[in-house]
């Protein structure tokens, strides 16, 4: 999705091509991700491009007529560089754990982190909005696209646990960010729909379970 929603950002026109990735890998992905072996990949001019978060900063420097992804100013850029990493590295594992814990002491502490990232991220949207529609601002912008792209893995959770993560009382403000992300003309098309994410959700764990 990350990819998907900057390449609409800046109006490219791209042919998709999607991985069922849980059964085989092509190889047009093994040659153009020989490392990581997954997706996604960009190819621009016959050159991939992996990591979903470089390519996204890899099309707003490409395409950098069409309106900008990450902050021009400098200390904005790295703000937003840190919640990306956060969300990647610290927030996101979290989510993984909801999803393949099996005891339901291991899901609620799964969701207790969660909810405490989300709280973080409601302060961060305070400052990085400054006062404004988006993360980025006026427009969707990197950090948007960084967390946005887990809207969906979210309502399948909200959804199985009968909860809501983002709420009126803790995430105000992203709450409400939430709605008009999900409506924006270069998301609204991308966003999966929640039983068809909780059906894939449900064979990557039982594909997993079967690896370990």
């Amino acid at each position: 999705m990350r990819a998907r929603i900057a390449l609409n950002i800046k109006s490219v026109d791209y042919e998709f091509q999607e991985e069922n990735w849980l059964v085989s890998k092509s190889e047009l992905l093994l040659k153009s991700n020989p490392i990581h072996k997954k997706v996604p990949v960009l190819i621009h001019a016959d050159n991939p491009v992996c990591e979903s978060l470089i390519i996204v900063q890899y099309i707003d420097e490409v395409w950098s007529s069409g309106p900008s992804i990450l902050p021009s100013d400098p200390y904005d850029r790295a703000t937003s560089r840190f919640w990306s990493a956060y969300i990647d590295d610290k927030w996101f594992p979290s989510m993984i754990a909801f999803f393949f814990a099996q005891e339901e002491d291991a899901k609620k502490a799964a969701i207790a982190q969660m909810e405490e990232g989300l709280v973080l991220l409601e302060e961060a949207f305070g400052k990085c909005s400054k006062g404004k529609a988006f993360f980025g601002g006026d427009r969707i912008g990197f950090l948007d696209i960084a967390f946005g792209c887990f809207l969906g893995s979210l309502r399948v959770i909200e959804k199985a646990d009968g909860i809501k993560l983002l709420n009126e009382t803790k995430t105000p403000s992203l709450l409400k960010w939430a709605d008009r992300f999900s409506s924006d003309t270069a998301v609204k098309e991308l966003i999966p729909d929640t039983d068809t994410l909780a059906e894939f959700g449900e064979k990557l764990q039982a594909k997993m379970i079967a690896n370990k």
